[in-house]
């Protein structure tokens, strides 16, 4: 069985959000940290992540994958590792190229609900801006960032897709804009699959056993 990832690079430009439709179920989102991250990064992934995908019909349930436990039935769940730290207690001037910021396992061409988020990574990337920001600024715009990455990787998990597009969080690389701007959400056309996927989602519960 081949096995192998495709990721989140860096490069080009963004979009904007969309309309609420009707929920499912929560997805479980089990999640483990290499080291913990400060509150407020936290928070900044945890509300970025909502603000993206909300409007589009899907809910995440946090979860902490060491609480997890092999009888709990969810009907989807996701396995998200944070890589390094998702802190900046290391924030210098970025020097040489970075490489991916997320990634997403693949089986024999099926994309499988287990994802990578590099924290060290995406900070190196985005450094230099990050210094320019207000220190009081900076762990809640880092962890916003870190949400746009994280939601990248969701959406092949979610719409069970490699495909990439040409705008906003479903394209296939980034800029140092598109994490510390404002505003980056789905292009049209990805919302409105995203949305076609999640009405039409039923899956029956499942049990997990990390």
């Amino acid at each position: 069985m081949k096995a192998w990832f495709f990721g989140l690079a860096l490069a080009a430009s963004p979009a904007l959000g969309g309309q609420p439709v009707n929920s499912v179920a929560p997805i479980a989102l089990y999640t483990e940290f290499q080291q913990p991250p400060p509150a407020a990064v936290l928070e900044g992934i945890q509300n970025e992540l909502s603000r993206i995908t909300e409007p589009l019909g899907i809910h995440f349930e946090w979860r902490n994958l060491a609480d997890a436990h092999g009888d709990a039935a969810v009907p989807e769940l996701v396995v998200v590792h944070f890589i390094g730290h998702c802190d900046l207690v290391y924030l210098l001037p970025r020097t040489g190229p970075p490489g991916a910021l997320g990634w997403t396992h693949v089986s024999d061409g099926s994309v499988l609900p287990f994802s990578d988020i590099d924290c060290d990574g995406i900070r190196g990337f985005l450094q230099n801006g990050l210094i320019a920001l207000r220190s009081t600024e900076r762990e809640g715009v880092y962890g916003r960032a870190v949400g746009r990455v994280l939601a990248h990787e969701l959406y092949h998990i979610v719409a069970k897709t490699q495909h990439h597009s040409a705008h906003g969080i479903a394209k296939p690389s980034y800029t140092v804009e598109d994490l510390l701007g404002r505003e980056f959400r789905f292009g049209e056309s990805d919302r409105e699959e995203i949305r076609a996927l999640r009405e039409s989602v039923a899956a029956p519960p499942l049990p997990y056993n990390p």
